[in-house]
């Protein structure tokens, strides 16, 4: 009776704690900007971050990344999907893509443009208002 209990006791335990070993890697795959684990083989990464469009380019940011967007046309859809949540030219709102990252070709010299580039291939979330602005500069009348 007392090992029956005593294994009882030890799968429960080793199953807690599996458990909470996989909820903390679930939080933490949440939490990173730049996530790599594909849901089936043919997908592409999913990347979350901030993104701006402007006519001189694209641009998405993350903590860990900065990538120039190449403009085509799932990068003007959402362009369109993220024109009604920003509140000004600069805004930069947060989204979920996934997409693929290469080097930018036309680089020559470091510094000159962005080096690796992000060709967006699926939209997965766009947010419903635009992300903090890290600095904010304001004109004042002299």
């Amino acid at each position: 009776m007392k090992k029956t209990l005593f294994l009882f006791v030890l799968a429960f335990a080793v199953t807690m704690v599996s458990c909470k070993n996989s909820e903390e890697k679930s939080e933490a795959s949440e939490n990173d900007p730049a996530l790599t684990e594909q849901a089936d083989p043919g997908s592409f990464p999913m990347y979350q971050g901030e993104f701006i469009f402007l006519e001189e380019g694209a641009v998405l940011k993350g903590s860990n990344f900065i990538y120039g967007v190449v403009i085509d046309a799932k990068a003007r859809q959402l362009a369109a999907q993220v024109e009604p949540v920003k509140k000004d030219a600069f805004d930069m709102v947060a989204v979920v893509v996934r997409g693929e990252v290469s080097k930018n070709p036309d680089v020559k010299n470091p510094g000159e443009g962005w080096e690796e580039l992000i060709t967006i291939k699926e939209i997965l979330a766009v947010s419903d208002k635009p992300a903090e602005a890290d600095i904010k500069i304001e004109e004042t009348a002299n």
